[in-house]
């Protein structure tokens, strides 16, 4: 079957634009701009929230795609989506590195939202519509628009790993949530790991029939398929913007402004716990002072971009972050001359491609991530071939950039060990490692991954 005559509806927490002086428009990001030329062609529509706290919000278009807002309240953001999606399944599904909250009102929020996102999409769904719901926030939705619409094919896609079964089991809820996403006919992870997380859940938890090492399952009388389709990114305009003359005169002025060392390390994360900051500057610290890293030939950026200031865990997480960067600088700083430079903004597209031109070694040491962009970001910026990725083995980006240097963020050893191989790398074995990571993000991109989606779902 051919999605092209399909329409195609996707639902997802936000709905891909953002407010400017001049109306609407879509955000930047690899998935809004793989989904809406195929949503364009089909006469499709996004439904989500659009990040206003109450109020209703009529549809309207944006770049020839009909956009439905999700009316929010402050209760349901609250509880919804500050309550059970961020404090309870987010900590739980990385590793549990955090408690999660598990609140019996916020479950019963993040139904009722779940009911509404589902109610919405039978009503906008044509006949025979695909329709292509996203991440953890929706996890009900599928086994709702189900019973609803039984007409539309229905996929799920979880941006984010999938715990293991002694994790997962800890969830109070956790049959109902099987059983949502047990409404797809598709419904696919980051990893294979948690493809086979899921089903050895639904095994568990839930009457299913099929063999456990066999990824069909069939429950209540509808078969769903699970399987991994890890997500990627738009290389081409990686490549456009950071081969440009205006990307290339940053990237220089950035080097210049950092005193012109010989080697720029560079971390670019959210501020978030799962993403090991604290960690990878311990290391960069332990390297300064054991002398691994020398403060006039090596500098470390950190970039943390602002997320979820109001949240205790993330309030903490940045205060532990910046007591580091002034210990580290306080030991190993000359006047003028700081050796870990961090910066907590958000930064443009055009900034972050220039940063990556910049970075000679790149961090990517994340706890647990269900794939980390960021990591195909920089490797697609590397026009020369050069440059170094360190990668944290717990993320989906490690089963495809095999090349980077891989190391275990929970084992101080190994990020110190891999810094140093990293930093003492000879350049022939840089650009073989990098030309190889290249040409796996060139055959795996975005567009790549929707389409190997879709048509798996319409081959339904």
């Amino acid at each position: 079957m051919d999605n092209g005559t399909r329409p195609l509806i996707v639902a997802a927490n936000r709905l891909p634009v953002r407010w400017t002086d001049e109306g609407w428009e879509t955000s930047p990001g690899g998935l809004v701009r793989a989904l809406i030329p195929l949503l364009r062609e089909s006469g499709g529509t996004w439904v989500g929230w659009n990040g206003t706290v109450g109020g209703h919000v009529d549809p309207f278009e944006v770049e020839g795609v009909s956009m439905h807002p999700i009316a929010l309240d402050a209760d349901d953001v609250s509880r919804y989506y500050e309550g059970f999606a961020n404090n309870t399944v987010w900590p739980l599904y990385h590793d549990a590195i955090r408690d999660s909250t598990f609140d019996g009102a916020h479950w019963q929020r993040y139904r009722d939202v779940n009911e509404r996102f589902a109610v919405t999409l039978a009503n906008v769904a044509p006949n025979n519509a695909v329709v292509w719901v996203h991440d953890y926030h929706l996890q009900l939705v599928p086994g709702i628009l189900r019973r609803l619409r039984p007409d539309v094919a229905i996929g799920w896609f979880n941006h984010i790993p999938f715990p293991p079964l002694e994790l997962f089991q800890r969830l109070p809820w956790r049959s109902e949530i099987i059983e949502g996403l047990l409404g797809a006919d598709l419904v696919g992870f980051q990893r294979d790991l948690g493809a086979r997380n899921f089903v050895a859940a639904a095994h568990q938890l839930v009457n299913v029939v099929g063999d456990a090492d066999d990824h069909w399952l069939h429950h209540d009388g509808h078969s769903t398929m699970v399987g991994a389709f890890p997500i990627s990114i738009d290389v081409d305009e990686f490549e456009e913007r950071a081969a440009g003359r205006e990307t290339r005169r940053r990237a220089a002025a950035i080097r210049a402004r950092l005193g012109d060392p010989e080697v720029v390390l560079l971390g670019i994360d959210r501020l978030d716990y799962t993403k090991g900051i604290g960690s990878r500057l311990r290391a960069v610290g332990d390297l300064f002072d054991s002398g691994g890293l020398d403060p006039h030939r090596h500098v470390f950026v950190q970039v943390a971009t602002p997320t979820r200031d109001g949240v205790d865990h993330y309030a903490e997480e940045r205060h532990e972050i910046e007591r580091l960067v002034g210990a580290i600088n306080g030991d190993h700083a000359r006047l003028g001359y700081p050796v870990v430079h961090y910066l907590h903004r958000t930064l443009d597209l055009d900034e972050l491609v220039a940063l990556y031109r910049a970075g000679d070694i790149m961090l990517v040491t994340p706890f647990r991530d269900g794939m980390n962009l960021v990591a195909k970001e920089y490797v697609a910026t590397r026009l020369d071939d050069d440059g170094v990725l360190v990668l944290s083995e717990f993320t989906g980006a490690a089963d495809q950039l095999s090349e980077a240097v891989l190391v275990n963020p929970h084992d101080p050893h190994s990020l110190t060990d891999g810094i140093s191989a990293a930093v003492d790398m000879h350049r022939h074995d840089r650009r073989a490692r990098m030309s190889a990571m290249r040409a796996t993000i060139h055959r795996h991109d975005v567009t790549h991954w929707a389409d190997g989606f879709l048509k798996t779902l319409g081959a339904r």
